[in-house]
Order: C-alpha cells, then sequence, then structure tokens
C-alpha cells in the first residue's frame, strides 16, 4: 500500500497513445511490429527497487514485458527535482522519439512545478538535447505530461495535470513544434471535477478517445475534435481496488484494445481490460496470466516500435539476468522465498528480489535446471522431505540433486513450464496452500498447481 494514499488520488499518468504516435509518419517506415514501456520504479515500501529515473521495457505481444538494462534507469533527470515519475515516449513525425516525464522525485505530492522533463532520442538507445519545459506560471504542478499530434494544427499538444483556478486538476494543453517553446496554457478537459491522468487515442474511425481518472476509477471521454473543451465524458468506469494511469494500447495482431491501469491499493499492481470497440466504452478485465509488468513498475506509457528497434534495444541494454516464475491457477502470485520456505505469494513481494532467481544449468544434470536464489546466490531451491526450501549448496551429490529439475511443457498449458524433480522423477515443484512442494501430479488441480510462466 502506498504510504500517501492521498497523493495517489491525484498522480497523473504517462500513457501511450498508439495511433497518435504514427500519425503522419512517412509511409517508408518500417511496419511496427513490438513494444517498448516507458515506467520507474517504486517498491511498497520506497526502499530498494524504487528508482526515479527512465526505465524501459520491451515485448512482442505488448502483455508480458522484459525489462532492459536489469530493470535499472537508461537515464535520470539531472535538473529540477532530479527525479521523474510518468516517463511517456511519443514518435514524432520525423519517426524519432521525444521523452516526457513529471518533474517530481519521490512522493513529495505538494512539491511545485511549472516544468516537464523532455529528451530527444533517435532510437531509445541514447538520450540528447535533455531539458525541462516550462509550461505554465501556476503555483501548481505538471504531472503526467504526453502529447500526441493535432494534424489540423499541425502542431503537437502536450497535456498535462495542474490545479487552474477552479481549484481542482484539470488536464491543460500547450502546443509546440519541437519541445523547446510552448503556447500559452490552455484548459484542454475540465468535466467539473479533478482529473488527472490524461491519455489520448487519436483518429480511431473518426473519433478521438481520451481516457483519464477519476475518484480511483478510469473513465473515457469522446470527440470528433481535438479541440480543447470539446471532449464529453462517455465510457463505463473500471478499476481494481483505487487505479490510475489509463494506457491505451491497441493490439498490432487483432482489432483488439487493451486498457492498463495501475493501481495504489496495493500500489504499483497493473491490471489490464481489454475491448474490441472502443467506441461501446465498456471493458472486459483481461486474466492475469496474459500479462506480466515488470518489477516494480509505475505509471508506464507505451508505445509501438518496428522488430528492428526492439532487437537494437535488447542488444543495447541486455536482457535480464535472472527470471520469475509465475503460478498459473494463482496468476497473482509468484514463486519466492520466505525465511528460506520455498512459496508462492501475491505481488508485489517485499523485498522483491525474494522472487527473482537465476536459473542455472541443474547441478546434478546440465540438461536440467537450478534455481539460485538472486539475493541469496550461495543458496538454492532444493526439496527435503518433499517440500521446497531454500539451503546453502553444500557440494554434495544428494544437494544437487534435490537441487536439479528438468523443465517440461507446462502440465496444465504446454506454452507453461513445469518441473520435474531429478531424483524422484515421478514427482513435479507445485504449490499446495500456497507452499512449494515437489509431488505426484495427475489431477487437473494438481497440473495447475505445477505449471508456471518462466518470464521476467
Amino acid at each position: 500500500m502506498t504510504p500517501n494514499p492521498s497523493r495517489r488520488l491525484f498522480l497523473g499518468a504517462a500513457a501511450s497513445v498508439p495511433l497518435a504516435l504514427t500519425l503522419g509518419v512517412p509511409s517508408a517506415r518500417a511496419a511496427d511490429s513490438a513494444y517498448v514501456m516507458a515506467y520507474f520504479t517504486e517498491s511498497t515500501n520506497l526502499g530498494d527497487g524504487t528508482d526515479y529515473g527512465l526505465h524501459l521495457a520491451v515485448s512482442t505481444d505488448g502483455l508480458r514485458w522484459m525489462p532492459l538494462n536489469q530493470n535499472n534507469p537508461v537515464v535520470t533527470p539531472t535538473e529540477g527535482a532530479l527525479g521523474l515519475r510518468d516517463p511517456f515516449i511519443l514518435r514524432k513525425q520525423d519517426g524519432t522519439f521525444v521523452v516526457l516525464a513529471t518533474d517530481l522525485k519521490g512522493t513529495d505530492w505538494n512539491y511545485v512545478s511549472q516544468y516537464v522533463h523532455v529528451w530527444n532520442s533517435t532510437d531509445l538507445r541514447t538520450f540528447t538535447g535533455y531539458h525541462r519545459l516550462k509550461l505554465h506560471d501556476m503555483n501548481t504542478h505538471s504531472w503526467a505530461p504526453e502529447a500526441f499530434w493535432d494534424a489540423g494544427r499541425g502542431q503537437y499538444a502536450l497535456i498535462y495535470s495542474a490545479v487552474n483556478s477552479s481549484g481542482h486538476n484539470v488536464i491543460m494543453v500547450n502546443y509546440t513544434t519541437d519541445f523547446v517553446s510552448v503556447s500559452a496554457p490552455e484548459v484542454f478537459f475540465d468535466p467539473g471535477y479533478d482529473v488527472i491522468d490524461g491519455d489520448m487515442a487519436v483518429g480511431v474511425n473518426g473519433v478521438n478517445y481520451l481516457y483519464f481518472k477519476k475518484n480511483g476509477t478510469l473513465l473515457g471521454a469522446r470527440s470528433t475534435s481535438l479541440n480543447p473543451g470539446s471532449f464529453t465524458p462517455f465510457s463505463t468506469a473500471v478499476s481494481h481496488g483505487g487505479t490510475e494511469a489509463p494506457t491505451l494500447v491497441k493490439s498490432l495482431s487483432s482489432g483488439t484494445w487493451y486498457l492498463w491501469g495501475d493501481t495504489y491499493t496495493p500500489n504499483g499492481v497493473f491490471y489490464a481490460w481489454q475491448s474490441t470497440d472502443l467506441s461501446a466504452g465498456t471493458w472486459t478485465a483481461l486474466d492475469q496470466k496474459a500479462y506480466t509488468q515488470p518489477v516494480n513498475s509505475k505509471h508506464c506509457g507505451i508505445t509501438t516500435i518496428t522488430s528492428t528497434q526492439y532487437d537494437n534495444l535488447v542488444a543495447k541494454w541486455g536482457a535480464p539476468a535472472w527470471n520469475r516464475l509465475k503460478s498459473y491457477n494463482f496468476p497473482a502470485r509468484y514463486v519466492r522465498h520466505s525465511d528460506y520456505v520455498g512459496r508462492i505469494d501475491e505481488y508485489p513481494v517485499e523485498p522483491y528480489k525474494d522472487s527473482q532467481w537465476t536459473l542455472v544449468p541443474g547441478l546434478a544434470d546440465s540438461a536440467g535446471v537450478s534455481f539460485r536464489s538472486v539475493n541469496y546466490p550461495t543458496r538454492y531451491l532444493r526439496h527435503y522431505n518433499y517440500a521446497l526450501r531454500l539451503d546453502v549448496n553444500d557440494g554434495t551429490s544428494t544437494f544437487a540433486g534435490d537441487a536439479t529439475f528438468y523443465r517440461t511443457a507446462g502440465l496444465a498449458d504446454a506454452g507453461w513450464s513445469s518441473f520435474r524433480s531429478y531424483n524422484n522423477p515421478t514427482r513435479y515443484i507445485r504449490h499446495a496452500n500456497y507452499v512449494l512442494r515437489i509431488d505426484p501430479v495427475s489431477t487437473t488441480t494438481e497440473k495447475q498447481d505445477a505449471t508456471f510462466y518462466v518470464g521476467y
């Protein structure tokens, strides 16, 4: 749970503009086939795993994410608050990128900044031209900036949340061609109550959609124009507890839209909903088995990229040296150790490294796999009296056998994984009452208990 929920009631999101991102890009550009996510990190206790720099993750399906640079920042602000929240990536008309972010480090919700952070990038591998951009003169914040191309104006619209003379948060807009100078601020959307986290989908069957946060829920407005003041709320609200940071993402392989939301009760859990028709304004919760967020990620912005850009990002920043394992039938839970006992617990796990594992060649057979703890690297998951626990490798053949497993196609889903014991080959790793053990597996429930997604 967030240490100060009152701020979470107002914090804005930097979310994606999938159609606006590509609108007007020269047709010679390669077709997008992957996604990049911008985010910052915040552990539940604001301790280890908290970092207010720009983090990136990539995905081929827009649902399961691989953090880059070992989930460390790729760039960090050097002005203002010396930290960021709510990063957003826009692909500009020339095919290059601009990164925007809230000028705020930590959780001082009363921090006043009329500025946002700005970087330029040709490839999201190097970042240049860093500066802070002043948006207004009000004694308030500039939360959750994002931008989209307004073709009618021939300019980019930069929207953000601020408390204006109305006394509540509204969504403001400034127009720019270069993200160096901007027009005077205007009110873009004010339905008469506090709104933050504006996120746009532009030109969907002739309609523009603005999603935002209202009272801990995600709500949509729409307009046939992009003019300030033209949007009218219309959708059914969705939430999972206190929810903010709406992020609209169009599937690259189907007609499905996804709406991501970031909760603050508990802090930092992403949920997703889906729809095949934005005009309907209704959403269906997506099964958590389908998606996995980067560890400790907060307030994401998602942008489509090409396969070459995806490959180049991975080549530059590297894939994680560790994995996490998600439970098939309890997909909110991940394999972790606690007091040296193997179990599955709900994300977010604290401390988060308890749920990170280095998968190494099996200690008893290199064709198998052993699970080495990231934060206790001399310890491995092994079975003892059929229960899994985290023990120091004593170098014996018994320990090696107990700590070695053969990875197989998932017993409940062949796209997932199951793990058969090396020295008890009729038994698989499974959970029972959330505790891990090795057991014979035959029933449908047991097969589900023994199936895991190996991701990040």
